[in-house]
């Protein structure tokens, strides 16, 4: 059985990008039914480049596409009338945009007061940045992330993803969630507003707190955790690299036993957590020759199979053909507008036991439009005047194919 909690819950989406598009994503693989409200031109990840074609096909799967110009008075009386049968409303223009075009919180309150209004923003809608225009970089920049990634001396570093952008979806999402919950229990129907920079600020809780109790800034380290050794630690192999970590007082010594250098636990350079910390470099250099040259997968066999953590580094091939990956049907297919399948990652969890498989569909720029506008009342006169206009666009695909 395939578990969606939220069927028959319908969501209007005016993000482009990133975060507010894998919100909806999510909620789409969730069972939700979402409109895409995209500029006749199409949202930017429509451009052309290959980053552009990756974003629509891993965060757009499932939706339903109407183009639709909101700086035309028709076209927001279009999407008036969208959101006024929605149970939530997505939104992450440009600040301040969204008020100008008259889509503003106050106005969906007026027109849906069950709507959920969710807002992401790069700096938050309260400080003086509340105006900047943010993107996952800028918030890795202003949040500390960068500060702390890259190796000792080096300059700061980038993480090698959109990490931010990814973890706002899934922030947003949870932030969705609960509010629907509330509504359907207390009667009660709350803004959900989330930044950018909250959430790189989030994912460092522990840093932060950090900081606060020792009053030591963080620094870039390279690998490695900077409190305790060895954790998260990179060490070379025969045809690669691992990362290990054996600091509790459980699994030092059991990690020194397991390579044959029981005398490591008890050599005062690494007796205990802080002289390893000191002692890092000369720690590794002996946990190296201590594995004698053997493969990354002879360390995660070796390492694993006596309790200790231990990670071999993947390059994506690799991580695509790993057993746990296969056996946990960590990917699912999508289908592109022009038929063509593509592989993507399924969401990070199982409901009942089973996981999500759905095969959902790209919608091509304005696939939808006329269907969605038939179905908030447009007669067959009012449509074609409004395509006439240029006020809403079809493309000719748009009578190929429905949404799974």
């Amino acid at each position: 059985m395939i578990h969606r909690p939220l069927e028959g819950i319908r969501v209007v989406d005016f993000g482009q990008f990133v975060a507010a598009p894998g919100a909806s994503q999510s909620l789409v693989d969730l069972g939700a039914e979402v409109i895409k409200v995209e500029p006749p031109e199409g949202d930017w990840v429509r451009s052309g480049t290959s980053f552009g074609e990756s974003i629509l096909r891993a965060y757009n799967r499932g939706k339903r596409s109407i183009a639709l110009d909101l700086k035309d008075s028709r076209g927001l009386e279009v999407a008036e009338r969208l959101v006024s049968d929605a149970d939530v409303v997505i939104q992450n223009m440009r600040p301040g945009a969204v008020e100008a075009l008259g889509l503003g919180p106050d106005r969906v309150r007026e027109l849906n007061p069950r709507a959920i209004y969710a807002t992401v923003s790069g700096f938050g809608l309260h400080g003086p940045s509340r105006h900047r225009p943010g993107l996952d970089i800028a918030a890795q920049a202003e949040s500390g992330l960068m500060a702390i990634t890259g190796e000792l001396g080096g300059r700061p570093l980038r993480v090698g993803t959109t990490i931010v952008d990814a973890a706002t979806a899934h922030v947003l999402t949870e932030a969705v969630l609960a509010a629907l919950l509330e509504r359907e229990r207390f009667g009660r129907v709350a803004a959900v507003e989330v930044s950018l920079l909250e959430v790189a600020l989030h994912l460092q809780s522990a840093d932060w707190t950090g900081y606060s109790i020792t009053g030591s800034t963080p620094c870039r380290r390279g690998n490695g955790q900077p409190g305790v050794a060895p954790a998260a630690d990179l060490i070379e192999t025969s045809d690669g690299y691992i990362v290990l970590s054996g600091y509790s007082a459980q699994h030092w010594p059991r990690l020194c036993e397991v390579l044959g250098r029981a005398d490591l636990a008890t050599d005062p350079r690494f007796a205990d957590n802080e002289a390893r910390v000191a002692n890092r470099e000369k720690l590794l250099s002996e946990l190296a020759v201590a594995l004698g040259g053997r493969t990354s997968e002879e360390c995660v066999q070796l390492l694993a199979s006596n309790g200790l953590v231990v990670g071999a580094v993947r390059s994506y091939d690799q991580v695509r053909e790993s057993d746990d990956v296969i056996a946990g049907e960590m990917f699912t297919r999508g289908e592109h507008f022009d038929g063509s399948a593509f592989d993507v990652v399924r969401v990070p969890f199982r409901l009942g036991g089973e996981c999500e498989r759905t095969m959902r569909r790209v919608p091509s720029l304005g696939e939808h439009s006329a269907e969605i506008a038939t179905g908030i009342g447009y007669s067959a006169e009012e449509l074609d005047a409004l395509l006439q206009a240029g006020v809403l666009s079809c493309k000719e695909s748009s009578a190929v194919g429905t949404p799974a």
